[in-house]
């Protein structure tokens, strides 16, 4: 018998009067996966999140958990938790009795078992008499977490859980979740406005734009393959060249005729030959030498594990290039950039 998805969501839509915060999300989750929504403030990702949760209730659309309806269920009795960026610790009440909160209606003597053995979890041993005010931020998001999964949800929602932590600690913290989430097996829904946090977290991603779902994927194939500009520079840096697109070449690759020459590179979905278009290419991809685009390199910094070069084309339009340290034309060299087509994507313009 097939396992049913940990979260299975159709034409989910959340109206606030005339405004559509989240309009028709369709996803599912396989069990045991680490999801990350992904997006801007007022996309609709923390909407989406609750609707889940059961703290908003949706204008349409059914949420499934484990293969059960749970759409009307009030938030105490879905399988499911989960935790706020803020925490939402007790200042007045011990580590232990925080996770122990969790656990009401357990037997006193199976909730204290059950609370050593999540401080065990996650690594706060002998920390069960502290109060939250005397532990630092990354113990604080620990202790939540904790709590969160104190009675084994089949899900488990995460509001910006380190948004709250400064960049070094934020950091060492995903490392952590992540090894956590594996050794718990549960699936997480991980909410986030940082690329980088996602990337590093998720085994899939999805992109929101004003409350739809315009892109899910591995990191790696959202990166290499966005779907469209807003999916592109939202998950890094990306160069645009504008252009028109021209034949079909290769398998899978189309020419674009740019201002600047012809370029080659992969083409996704149905567009008409002469239509606008832009060329898509990461810093990293672009490679210096004697084939490609003419530029001049107008800047060149030195940022430890790689230069990052400003490349200016005829027309005034600058790209950005990323390679490693080391030799390479400096500020004011004539050059040549190019990049292999499969590391290159044409999208609408």
């Amino acid at each position: 018998m097939a396992v049913p998805p940990s979260l299975r969501i159709r034409g989910l839509v959340k109206r606030f009067g005339s405004h559509v915060a989240v309009d028709g999300v369709e996803l599912e989750l396989v069990p045991g996966e680490f999801f990350c929504l992904l997006g801007p403030s007022g996309c609709g990702k923390s909407t989406l999140l609750r609707m889940i949760a059961g703290f908003e209730a949706p204008s349409e659309g059914i949420v499934e958990v484990g293969g059960a309806d749970i759409t009307a269920l009030p938030p105490h009795r879905r399988p499911v938790n989960m935790m706020f960026q803020a925490y939402a610790l007790f200042p007045h009440m011990s580590v232990a009795a925080n996770i122990a909160y969790g656990l009401k209606g357990m037997p006193k003597a199976r909730a204290v078992e059950r609370v050593a053995e999540l401080l065990r979890l996650v690594r706060l041993e002998g920390f069960g008499d502290r109060r939250p005010d005397t532990l630092s931020g990354g113990q604080r998001q620990r202790v939540a977490l904790a709590r969160a999964i104190a009675r084994e949800p089949g899900l488990l929602l995460l509001d910006e859980p380190l948004g709250a932590l400064d960049r070094g600690l934020r950091e060492e913290t995903q490392g952590e979740l992540r090894t956590l989430q594996r050794r718990l097996g549960t699936s997480f829904v991980v909410v986030t406005h940082d690329p980088e946090e996602a990337m590093m977290l998720a085994d899939r991603i999805g992109v929101m734009e004003r409350g739809r779902l315009v892109q899910v994927g591995p990191p790696a194939a959202l990166y290499r393959r966005p779907a469209s500009r807003y999916v592109a520079g939202l998950l890094g840096d990306v160069n645009l060249i504008p252009g028109r697109l021209g034949p079909a070449g290769a398998v899978g690759t189309r020419a674009v005729v740019t201002a600047h020459g012809t370029v080659t590179a992969q083409a996704d979905g149905v567009l008409a030959e002469g239509a606008q278009v832009v060329v898509a290419v990461r810093p990293e991809s672009l490679v210096l030498g004697e084939r490609g685009l003419a530029a001049v390199v107008e800047d060149a910094t030195f940022l430890g594990d790689r230069i990052r070069r400003v490349l200016r084309l005829p027309d005034g339009t600058a790209l950005r290039a990323s390679g490693p340290p080391g030799g390479g034309p400096e500020r004011g060299a004539a050059i040549r950039a190019g990049f292999a087509p499969a590391d290159a994507v044409i999208l609408p313009a």
